[in-house]
């Protein structure tokens, strides 16, 4: 989900890697920007199948355009939301491959893939490092704007600490699960990070002020967004009043 900055986290990737291919699917709006992103990765001149990241929705046409660039050898997801897993049991149809399940470092699509555990966006959330040369984000970062923080699965503290862990990753390219890849991961992760510490301040400045639900700090905080997201931001708010309380305690 795009919070109300909507301009990338980073600069934009002026190339895929060679081993990338997005499939975006049709179901952009407000929460998924232009769509979900569905990445197939395969090695050039490899023998192996591709390994496709977040099918995305269950949408026949998109499986289908998935489905016809080649063989599929695997299928990895980066959380649990249904924008990126509803169509996993229908591509698993259509090409008979598994969804994988591994931690730490194994081999996919004829590329070395490391998993790092990334909660916080939900307690699910993973990345996908590829061969050291780029990051899938999934929706921990994305292309443009800010994600949510989607409590209660989601937690504040979680999500602060694997940006931490991604900014480590140094000026590794990014391609996330919405918007446009980005070209360096660590610029990103330290642009999300400073905008939630602004958002704390705001938060808690709004509380102090006499803000006493959730929604009350949103009408507040995220004034200037267009009140479709206001739920989501409702979450955050939510997670980030349970960050501030956990932080906060004597």
């Amino acid at each position: 989900m795009v919070g109300h900055v909507t301009a990338p986290a980073a600069a934009l990737l002026d190339s895929l890697p060679s081993w990338a291919t997005l499939v975006r699917a049709p179901n952009a709006g407000p929460m998924t920007l232009d769509g979900t992103n569905t990445w197939l990765l395969r090695a050039p001149g490899s023998d192996a199948g591709y390994v496709v990241v977040d099918p995305g929705p269950l949408d026949e046409g998109h499986l289908q355009a998935v489905a016809a660039h080649g063989p599929v050898e695997s299928i990895l997801i980066t959380h649990g939301h249904f924008d990126h897993t509803e169509g996993v049991p229908r591509l698993a149809e259509l090409t008979g491959a598994p969804v994988l399940d591994f931690d730490g470092t194994f081999e996919a699509g004829g590329l070395t893939v490391q998993a790092i555990d990334t909660p916080g966006h939900t307690g699910d959330s993973v990345c996908y490092v590829v061969n050291d040369e780029a990051v899938l984000s999934g929706d921990t970062i994305l292309g443009r704007g800010t994600t949510i923080v989607a409590w209660p699965d989601g937690d504040l503290g979680s999500y602060l600490a694997s940006l931490d862990t991604l900014r480590r990753l140094g000026a590794l390219p990014v391609l996330p699960g919405h918007g446009p890849p980005l070209a360096n991961c660590a610029a990103a992760a330290v642009y999300y990070r400073n905008h939630r510490e602004a958002r704390l301040e705001q938060v808690r400045s709004a509380v102090a002020a006499g803000a006493e639900e959730p929604i009350d700090v949103v009408r507040t905080v995220y004034a200037d967004v267009d009140e479709v997201l206001w739920p989501a931001a409702e979450a955050t708010v939510r997670a980030q009043l349970a960050y501030l309380k956990e932080r906060d305690r004597p």
